[in-house]
């Protein structure tokens, strides 16, 4: 067992926690913040994807004790203000989703792909930096929209 200090979504969080525990079951079971979801446990998906010090991370690959010390933004903490994140705006308004499953972690992936590439974002950058990503219902073609949208609104 191990002690564990994690700023998630901007709150200071301890625990002590098994050293086997995966990031993604601390976000979920220990932090109740469910938006993280678990698609594979084989990093293929992308659904547990979260920020990390900024940087995106599957949480499914990560301890909860290798997060200790880091900042961890989930899904839960984009939004501001009661005012749903540039990112999922777009994803509501370009119909971005369809069962909801893997948009928590794409939307995820759009910010981060904003935060490396800048906010002129083509088709060709998306889908490839989608590659880590899986949606099971769409063709992703409103995936890429609306990523594309949301980069766009968050250069304003």
């Amino acid at each position: 067992m191990s002690k564990v200090n994690i700023t998630v979504n901007g709150k200071a969080t301890s625990a002590t926690v098994e050293d086997r525990l995966l990031l993604v079951d601390y976000l979920r079971e220990g932090r109740n913040l469910t938006g993280t979801h678990v698609g594979c446990d084989t990093s293929q998906c992308g659904a547990c994807l979260v920020m990390v010090d900024g940087k995106a991370v599957k949480a499914c690959t990560m301890l909860a004790v290798q997060a200790d010390g880091t900042e961890v933004q989930t899904i839960e903490g984009i939004a501001t203000d009661g005012n749903l994140h540039p990112m999922q705006e777009a994803f509501r308004e370009n119909h971005g989703l369809q069962c909801g499953f893997c948009t928590p972690g794409m939307i995820m992936t759009g910010i981060d792909m904003v935060n490396r590439h800048g906010t002129d974002l083509d088709e060709k950058t998306i889908r490839e930096d989608l590659e880590g990503n899986i949606c099971r219902c769409t063709g992703y073609h409103n995936i890429v929209k609306s990523i594309a949208a949301g980069a766009k609104a968050m250069a304003n």
